[in-house]
Protein backbone atom coordinates (compact mmCIF):
# COMPACT_ATOMS: atom_id res chain seq x y z
CA UNK A 1 0.00 0.00 0.00
CA UNK A 2 2.62 2.67 0.78
CA UNK A 3 4.47 1.34 -2.11
CA UNK A 4 1.15 2.08 -4.77
CA UNK A 5 0.35 5.46 -2.67
CA UNK A 6 4.10 6.45 -3.15
CA UNK A 7 3.31 5.72 -7.20
CA UNK A 8 -0.03 7.38 -6.81
CA UNK A 9 1.82 10.45 -4.75
CA UNK A 10 4.17 11.02 -7.69
CA UNK A 11 1.63 10.66 -10.03
CA UNK A 12 -0.21 13.09 -8.99
CA UNK A 13 2.51 15.51 -8.54
CA UNK A 14 4.19 15.13 -12.39
CA UNK A 15 0.15 16.05 -13.20
CA UNK A 16 0.32 19.10 -11.18
CA UNK A 17 3.23 20.05 -12.47
CA UNK A 18 2.16 19.57 -16.19
CA UNK A 19 -0.90 21.93 -15.07
CA UNK A 20 1.51 24.25 -13.71
CA UNK A 21 3.54 24.13 -17.26
CA UNK A 22 1.00 24.98 -19.19
CA UNK A 23 -0.75 27.19 -16.98
CA UNK A 24 2.74 29.25 -17.03
CA UNK A 25 2.66 28.74 -20.99
CA UNK A 26 -0.62 30.18 -20.86
CA UNK A 27 0.39 33.40 -18.75
CA UNK A 28 3.86 33.72 -20.88
CA UNK A 29 1.44 33.50 -24.17
CA UNK A 30 -0.61 36.05 -23.06
CA UNK A 31 2.03 38.23 -21.70
CA UNK A 32 3.24 38.16 -25.08
CA UNK A 33 0.53 38.81 -26.81
CA UNK A 34 0.25 41.98 -23.84
CA UNK A 35 3.54 43.26 -24.75
CA UNK A 36 2.87 43.18 -28.58
CA UNK A 37 -0.57 45.07 -27.59
CA UNK A 38 1.83 47.78 -25.78
CA UNK A 39 4.24 48.20 -28.97
CA UNK A 40 1.25 49.14 -31.20
CA UNK A 41 2.28 52.39 -32.84
CA UNK A 42 -0.54 54.76 -32.07
CA UNK A 43 -0.55 58.63 -31.72
CA UNK A 44 1.13 61.73 -33.03
CA UNK A 45 4.70 61.59 -33.72
CA UNK A 46 6.27 65.22 -33.89
CA UNK A 47 9.66 65.62 -35.70
CA UNK A 48 11.15 68.55 -36.24
CA UNK A 49 13.23 68.60 -40.00
CA UNK A 50 15.93 70.73 -41.59
CA UNK A 51 14.12 72.43 -44.79
CA UNK A 52 15.85 70.48 -47.57
CA UNK A 53 13.75 67.11 -46.08
CA UNK A 54 10.42 69.18 -46.36
CA UNK A 55 9.39 66.83 -49.64
CA UNK A 56 11.10 63.62 -48.84
CA UNK A 57 9.56 63.31 -44.95
CA UNK A 58 6.44 64.72 -46.20
CA UNK A 59 5.88 61.49 -48.45
CA UNK A 60 7.31 59.51 -45.55
CA UNK A 61 4.73 60.37 -43.31
CA UNK A 62 1.95 59.63 -45.49
CA UNK A 63 3.73 55.86 -45.84
CA UNK A 64 3.85 55.52 -41.97
CA UNK A 65 0.48 57.15 -41.30
CA UNK A 66 -0.70 54.43 -43.41
CA UNK A 67 1.54 51.56 -42.42
CA UNK A 68 0.21 52.49 -38.60
CA UNK A 69 -3.79 53.22 -38.43
CA UNK A 70 -4.26 55.68 -35.88
CA UNK A 71 -0.94 57.74 -36.14
CA UNK A 72 -0.17 61.08 -36.93
CA UNK A 73 2.92 62.67 -38.51
CA UNK A 74 3.45 66.41 -37.48
CA UNK A 75 6.21 68.23 -39.52
CA UNK A 76 7.91 71.49 -38.54
CA UNK A 77 10.52 72.39 -40.99
CA UNK A 78 13.35 74.92 -40.66
CA UNK A 79 16.76 75.92 -40.48
CA UNK A 80 18.37 73.08 -38.63
CA UNK A 81 19.97 76.03 -35.73
CA UNK A 82 16.22 77.35 -35.38
CA UNK A 83 15.34 73.88 -34.66
CA UNK A 84 18.02 72.60 -32.46
CA UNK A 85 17.51 76.59 -30.36
CA UNK A 86 13.79 75.81 -30.09
CA UNK A 87 14.48 71.49 -29.26
CA UNK A 88 16.97 73.21 -25.96
CA UNK A 89 14.67 75.44 -25.27
CA UNK A 90 11.89 72.94 -24.55
CA UNK A 91 10.12 73.05 -27.98
CA UNK A 92 7.86 69.25 -27.23
CA UNK A 93 9.43 66.91 -30.40
CA UNK A 94 10.20 63.09 -30.31
CA UNK A 95 12.49 63.50 -33.75
CA UNK A 96 15.38 65.87 -34.66
CA UNK A 97 16.95 65.45 -38.13
CA UNK A 98 19.26 67.69 -39.16
CA UNK A 99 21.06 68.79 -41.87
CA UNK A 100 24.96 69.00 -40.43
CA UNK A 101 26.61 67.23 -37.46
CA UNK A 102 27.21 70.66 -36.05
CA UNK A 103 23.53 71.64 -35.77
CA UNK A 104 22.70 68.41 -34.53
CA UNK A 105 25.33 68.87 -31.89
CA UNK A 106 24.06 71.76 -30.16
CA UNK A 107 20.79 69.39 -29.20
CA UNK A 108 23.57 66.46 -27.96
CA UNK A 109 25.62 69.04 -25.75
CA UNK A 110 22.35 70.13 -23.93
CA UNK A 111 21.55 66.76 -23.41
CA UNK A 112 18.27 66.47 -25.53
CA UNK A 113 19.04 63.43 -27.48
CA UNK A 114 18.54 59.95 -26.76
CA UNK A 115 21.59 58.47 -27.57
CA UNK A 116 23.77 59.05 -30.74
CA UNK A 117 22.65 60.12 -33.77
CA UNK A 118 23.13 58.38 -36.81
CA UNK A 119 23.50 59.32 -40.57
CA UNK A 120 21.27 58.71 -42.53
CA UNK A 121 21.74 60.79 -46.07
CA UNK A 122 24.01 63.19 -47.48
CA UNK A 123 23.67 65.95 -49.43
CA UNK A 124 25.39 68.37 -51.60
CA UNK A 125 25.67 71.75 -53.08
CA UNK A 126 24.62 72.96 -56.21
CA UNK A 127 23.55 76.55 -58.29
CA UNK A 128 19.72 77.45 -58.43
CA UNK A 129 19.36 79.69 -61.67
CA UNK A 130 16.45 81.61 -63.53
CA UNK A 131 14.98 79.07 -66.29
CA UNK A 132 16.93 78.86 -68.83
CA UNK A 133 19.98 80.34 -67.06
CA UNK A 134 20.05 83.71 -68.92
CA UNK A 135 23.16 85.50 -67.19
CA UNK A 136 24.97 82.26 -68.27
CA UNK A 137 26.12 80.90 -64.88
CA UNK A 138 28.52 78.24 -65.55
CA UNK A 139 30.71 78.06 -62.23
CA UNK A 140 31.16 79.20 -58.67
CA UNK A 141 32.90 82.25 -59.60
CA UNK A 142 30.39 83.61 -62.13
CA UNK A 143 28.28 83.98 -59.15
CA UNK A 144 30.71 87.07 -58.50
CA UNK A 145 30.03 88.91 -61.50
CA UNK A 146 28.80 92.49 -60.98
CA UNK A 147 25.49 93.21 -60.82
CA UNK A 148 24.40 89.36 -60.40
CA UNK A 149 21.97 89.41 -57.56
CA UNK A 150 22.86 86.00 -55.58
CA UNK A 151 21.44 84.95 -52.43
CA UNK A 152 22.83 82.69 -49.72
CA UNK A 153 21.70 80.63 -46.47
CA UNK A 154 22.54 82.18 -43.80
CA UNK A 155 26.33 81.04 -42.06
CA UNK A 156 24.31 79.39 -39.30
CA UNK A 157 22.86 77.10 -41.84
CA UNK A 158 24.30 74.02 -43.53
CA UNK A 159 23.78 74.88 -46.27
CA UNK A 160 24.83 78.50 -45.73
CA UNK A 161 27.89 76.87 -44.07
CA UNK A 162 28.50 74.54 -46.93
CA UNK A 163 28.16 77.35 -49.43
CA UNK A 164 31.07 79.70 -47.33
CA UNK A 165 33.08 76.59 -47.35
CA UNK A 166 33.03 75.97 -50.91
CA UNK A 167 33.82 79.49 -51.46
CA UNK A 168 36.63 79.08 -49.56
CA UNK A 169 38.19 76.32 -50.95
CA UNK A 170 38.16 78.42 -54.37
CA UNK A 171 39.44 81.24 -52.80
CA UNK A 172 35.99 83.25 -53.60
CA UNK A 173 34.78 86.28 -52.14
CA UNK A 174 31.02 87.16 -52.64
CA UNK A 175 28.62 89.53 -51.48
CA UNK A 176 24.80 88.51 -51.47
CA UNK A 177 22.02 90.44 -51.92
CA UNK A 178 20.59 88.34 -48.71
CA UNK A 179 21.28 85.79 -46.48
CA UNK A 180 18.00 83.35 -45.96
CA UNK A 181 17.37 81.55 -43.08
CA UNK A 182 16.73 78.29 -44.34
CA UNK A 183 17.45 76.66 -47.59
CA UNK A 184 13.70 77.00 -49.34
CA UNK A 185 13.95 80.36 -48.79
CA UNK A 186 16.94 81.31 -50.74
CA UNK A 187 15.56 79.57 -53.04
CA UNK A 188 12.37 81.09 -53.38
CA UNK A 189 13.84 84.19 -54.21
CA UNK A 190 15.20 82.51 -57.38
CA UNK A 191 11.46 81.19 -58.23
CA UNK A 192 9.84 84.51 -57.37
CA UNK A 193 12.80 86.22 -59.41
CA UNK A 194 14.02 88.21 -56.86
CA UNK A 195 17.56 86.88 -57.29
CA UNK A 196 19.32 85.68 -60.22
CA UNK A 197 20.89 82.87 -58.12
CA UNK A 198 21.27 81.18 -55.32
CA UNK A 199 23.48 78.57 -53.50
CA UNK A 200 21.17 75.73 -52.40
CA UNK A 201 21.24 71.74 -52.17
CA UNK A 202 20.78 69.21 -55.13
CA UNK A 203 17.70 68.42 -54.12
CA UNK A 204 15.90 71.86 -54.07
CA UNK A 205 16.69 72.59 -57.20
CA UNK A 206 14.98 68.88 -58.21
CA UNK A 207 11.64 69.65 -56.20
CA UNK A 208 11.63 72.81 -58.12
CA UNK A 209 11.06 71.13 -60.96
CA UNK A 210 11.35 73.68 -64.00
CA UNK A 211 10.91 77.01 -61.52
CA UNK A 212 14.47 76.94 -61.95
CA UNK A 213 17.95 75.36 -63.42
CA UNK A 214 20.36 73.51 -61.60
CA UNK A 215 24.15 74.49 -61.96
CA UNK A 216 26.83 71.89 -60.78
CA UNK A 217 30.34 73.29 -59.40
CA UNK A 218 33.08 70.67 -58.77
CA UNK A 219 33.91 72.79 -55.40
CA UNK A 220 30.66 71.39 -53.72
CA UNK A 221 32.38 68.06 -53.61
CA UNK A 222 34.37 69.51 -50.98
CA UNK A 223 31.27 70.61 -48.83
CA UNK A 224 28.77 67.41 -48.57
CA UNK A 225 26.97 67.51 -45.87
CA UNK A 226 25.76 64.81 -43.41
CA UNK A 227 21.99 64.80 -42.25
CA UNK A 228 21.83 62.99 -38.59
CA UNK A 229 18.62 62.04 -37.05
CA UNK A 230 18.04 60.77 -33.33
CA UNK A 231 15.10 60.30 -31.02
CA UNK A 232 14.81 62.81 -28.99
CA UNK A 233 15.27 62.26 -24.84
CA UNK A 234 12.03 63.69 -23.52
CA UNK A 235 9.71 62.67 -26.80
CA UNK A 236 6.19 62.54 -25.47
CA UNK A 237 5.72 59.60 -28.39
CA UNK A 238 8.59 57.71 -27.89
CA UNK A 239 7.41 54.43 -29.68
CA UNK A 240 5.85 56.16 -32.60
CA UNK A 241 9.38 58.35 -32.76
CA UNK A 242 11.20 55.44 -33.09
CA UNK A 243 8.85 53.18 -35.58
CA UNK A 244 9.84 56.68 -37.81
CA UNK A 245 13.46 56.91 -37.36
CA UNK A 246 12.80 53.23 -38.71
CA UNK A 247 11.10 53.92 -41.96
CA UNK A 248 13.71 56.85 -42.52
CA UNK A 249 16.95 54.77 -42.44
CA UNK A 250 14.96 51.52 -43.93
CA UNK A 251 14.93 50.27 -47.80
CA UNK A 252 11.88 51.79 -48.63
CA UNK A 253 13.07 55.11 -46.50
CA UNK A 254 16.08 55.16 -48.73
CA UNK A 255 14.70 54.93 -52.40
CA UNK A 256 12.39 57.66 -51.23
CA UNK A 257 15.55 59.86 -50.46
CA UNK A 258 17.53 58.82 -52.87
CA UNK A 259 14.50 59.17 -55.63
CA UNK A 260 14.83 62.80 -54.42
CA UNK A 261 18.50 63.16 -55.11
CA UNK A 262 19.80 62.43 -51.59
CA UNK A 263 23.27 60.84 -51.37
CA UNK A 264 23.53 57.68 -49.39
CA UNK A 265 25.76 57.29 -46.04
Amino acid sequence: MLQVTGAGAAALLTLSACGSSDSDSGSSSDSTASDSADKKVTGTVTVFAAASLKESFTTLGKQFEKAHPGTKVTFSFGGSDSLAASITGGAPADVFAAASPKTMKIVTDKGDAAGSPSTFVRNQLEIATLPGNPDKVASLKDLTKSGLKVVLCDKTVPCGAAAQKALDASRLKLTPVSYEQDVKSALTKVELKEADAAVVYKTDVKAAGDKVEGVDFPESADAVNDYPITLLKDAPNSAAAKAFIELVKSADGQKVLTEAGFLKP
